[in-house]
């Protein structure tokens, strides 16, 4: 499949890129992009609750009444879950969530969602991109050439593009992403997935 190439405003500049069938056309496995964006999500949580359990808690030991003869239930020390103030049974403890996952499953589920994106009419493959210095006001004039204002956008640029990501960072649902740190989530959670001309390449190279 071919693309045409657009520049900055929009306008195609006559240029068109090759998609690669291996990597932009093959057929989506969902439970794959199920299982790459679950361990994203997973690895994004702290892990850092915690509750005080009835070993935890300051307070006395002491029995508050005798066992038997008072006619109402058996206490032990005011520590106990069911009083005020008590310790917590079973309260959540610190963990890590993430989980282990195989570097080909990760590579099908990217090539799931790319194939996806393409086949419904996501993806704009955008001449590459050189800001001269960190500049908000030149990433909405991007936008607005793409017609792109307002939406939920992941731009895929090369690593070294620094100057396009510190322009992108106060922009609403715009996430800039660098070829070598792209992950499924991010390819899925946008309406319009844009890919510099020379990020095809590398992406191609990445996952074959």
């Amino acid at each position: 499949m071919e693309l045409a190439v657009l520049d900055k405003t929009g306008k195609d500049t006559g240029r068109k890129v090759t998609l690669s069938d291996s990597v932009f056309g093959i057929e989506p496995s969902e439970h794959t992009v199920y299982l790459d964006v679950k361990q994203y999500l997973a690895n994004q949580r702290q892990g850092t609750h915690k509750s005080k359990e009835r070993n935890e808690i300051a307070g006395s030991t002491k029995k508050l009444k005798k066992q038997k003869g008072s006619g109402a239930a058996r206490f032990g020390d005011i520590k106990n879950p069911i009083f005020r103030g008590g310790g917590r049974i079973f309260g959540p403890r610190p963990r890590y969530y993430g989980f282990k996952l195989n570097k080909k499953v990760k590579a099908v589920a990217k090539k799931s969602v790319l194939s996806t994106s393409v086949k419904e009419d996501k993806v704009i493959v955008l001449e590459d991109l050189k800001f001269d210095a960190p500049r908000t006001k030149d990433f909405i004039s991007l936008l607005k050439g793409l017609e792109l204002e307002g939406k939920r956008v992941t731009l895929v640029t090369s690593d070294d593009n620094k100057n396009v990501l510190l322009s992108s960072r106060n922009i609403q649902k715009v996430k800039v992403v660098a070829t070598s740190e792209v992950n499924t989530y991010d390819l899925i959670n946008c309406s319009k997935l844009v890919i510099s001309e020379s990020s095809v390449k590398e992406i191609e190279n990445i996952l074959s």
